[in-house]
């Protein structure tokens, strides 16, 4: 059932604080803040986006650290200070052309519910709250900021049948 669902994804919506990061936010004493990304979750995009699924950062957050950070993984299109995340998702179906069941959300909180209405495919990291395991079609078994992204490009690669191409494409062999 969730592999046939992750066979049709072509567009990840991902949250960002509590699924990319482990949804600490650190100051420095100017203010500036300080997030961790996993490397394998970065990895596991980039690889992701290689076998030709679309990424795309939604948060209600702003930060120069994501910035930089989608820059580094090459993902071309962040929203940042989204508060209504299921406008924004709508408005993404319509400009890409693509169906509900071809998007797949992975969220952690209360305002990543409203994107779950949206997409084919919906995920909740581990540590994520009550509401929105139970609201999800899967759930990760690594938290967010720890391997929960990666989990899940290989499970959408995987389904696809294009992991081992991914792979050979990345390492050669």
């Amino acid at each position: 059932m969730i592999e046939q669902k992750a066979a049709m994804i072509r567009l990840l919506l991902l949250d960002v604080d509590g699924v990319m990061t482990d949804g600490h936010i650190m100051m420095n004493d100017r203010g500036e803040e300080i997030k961790s990304f996993d490397v394998k979750d970065g990895q596991g995009l980039k690889m992701l986006m290689a076998g030709g699924i679309e990424v795309v950062l939604v948060t209600g957050r702003r930060s120069l650290t994501l910035g930089h950070r989608a820059e580094d993984l090459g993902i071309k299109e962040v929203y940042q200070g989204v508060s209504d995340k299921r406008t924004l998702c709508r408005q993404l179906v319509m400009e890409k052309g693509v169906k509900k069941e071809e998007i797949c959300c992975i969220g952690d909180d209360l305002p990543d519910l409203s994107m779950f209405s949206e997409a084919g495919l919906c995920i909740a990291v581990a540590d994520a709250v009550s509401e929105v395991r139970e609201s999800a079609h899967f759930s990760t078994t690594r938290n967010g900021g720890a391997g929960a992204v990666r989990e899940v490009c290989e499970l959408i690669l995987k389904s696809q049948g294009k992991w081992d191409d991914v792979v050979k494409a990345l390492t050669g062999k």
